[in-house]
């Protein structure tokens, strides 16, 4: 039997109370005197019945409806939103047990994603904090050791103390760039970082990032080559740099893990308001386990930690961040042994 308030707890009780009573009487009495009085009978039930009633109502009340209704506030309280007036009148209809019930059940839900969204953002700083120090420790310890050799006689060596320079160069170097995109993502993260939106021609951008990575194509013998329909101009409206930096990250990234003699495209679609631009390359792929995580900072998968390319590891989450700046969505798509497309939307222009 299912029960929703106090009242209905006390009235089943009383009954319950008072049938035992008269039970007892009826049976005692038949034993005793083998007579039965109706009109006793029916004093107990006009006594009995409404005395017992108000005594466990009034237990009932203080000793555990007024503390659930404690419960219930308190519960409700917890979930409404901070800028919820506390001062408002609230209102508890006659069904609070299973409110009550209900309400625990779906805090506990609650409470329980949030306890896994915890561990994860946990694990992630964990091997965001593990990623940044593996980062910066490389090039550290390669600036030790060339000083270290230097300072142990190198310094007058002809024959290794400029090669040992340039090489403390270039590891501080990779120092800045790692620090100057930590702050970049920052930036764009906290919304400092303003952009500066004009009308420009995307396939001119495109050809001046091809232009800046062309020596490193040619090393890696790889063909950069646009797609289909691009004689005529196309415009768009966005922060012209800040695009750029998208294009040479995902032109960059195919040539890292892009196959020897391989290619990578750049083609344009027309989505109504919107142009597509998709970077394609036939290099080796990524496994469909990995891609949820590719845009996450310092994320590699493991043949790119095999190859142990040089560069930041944030290339791909700063170009997630300029993209969602620009209120645009950037995909990816890739199968293992054919290749992989990198396509984001920007506004096109009138």
């Amino acid at each position: 039997m299912k029960f929703s308030n106090p009242r209905q707890i006390s009235l089943f009780t009383s009954v319950v109370i008072t049938s035992v009573a008269l039970l007892i009487y009826i049976i005692s009495s038949y034993f005793v005197d083998h007579s039965i009085h109706f009109i006793t009978v029916l004093i107990y039930i006009i006594i009995l019945l409404p005395l017992s009633y108000l005594v466990l109502n009034k237990l009932l009340d203080t000793f555990i409806w007024r503390k659930i209704k404690v419960i219930y506030k308190n519960i409700h309280s917890l979930k409404a939103p901070k800028k919820t007036n506390s001062k408002r009148k609230f209102h508890i209809d006659k069904d609070i047990i299973e409110k009550v019930n209900q309400e625990v059940i779906e805090w506990s839900h609650d409470k329980s994603q949030e306890i896994e969204q915890l561990k994860k953002l946990e694990l992630y700083r964990r091997e965001f904090v593990g990623n940044v120090s593996h980062e910066l420790k490389t090039p550290v310890f390669n600036i030790q050791g060339y000083i270290l050799t230097l300072l142990d006689g190198g310094l007058e060596d002809p024959t290794i103390n400029r090669e040992y320079l340039l090489r403390t160069e270039k590891s501080i170097d990779r120092m800045i760039t790692i620090l100057n995109d930590l702050d970049a993502i920052s930036k764009l993260e906290s919304g400092e970082l303003k952009l500066n939106f004009q009308k420009f021609d995307i396939l001119g951008l495109v050809s001046e990032a091809f232009e800046f990575l062309d020596k490193k194509a040619r090393e890696h013998n790889i063909t950069l080559a646009f797609g289909k329909n691009t004689e005529k101009p196309i415009f768009v409206i966005a922060d012209r740099e800040k695009i750029k930096q998208v294009l040479i990250n995902l032109v960059d990234n195919s040539l890292k893990y892009g196959n020897e003699k391989g290619r990578t495209k750049v083609g344009f679609f027309d989505m109504d308001e919107h142009i597509l631009i998709e970077v394609t390359d036939n290099g080796s792929g990524i496994d469909k386990e990995e891609l949820p995580r590719i845009f996450e900072r310092f994320y590699r998968t493991d043949k790119a930690r095999i190859k142990q390319h040089s560069g930041s590891g944030l290339g791909l989450s700063i170009v997630k961040h300029i993209i969602e700046a620009h209120n645009q969505t950037i995909n990816v798509r890739s199968t293992v042994g054919i290749g992989t497309t990198f396509a984001f939307t920007l506004k096109k222009a009138n």
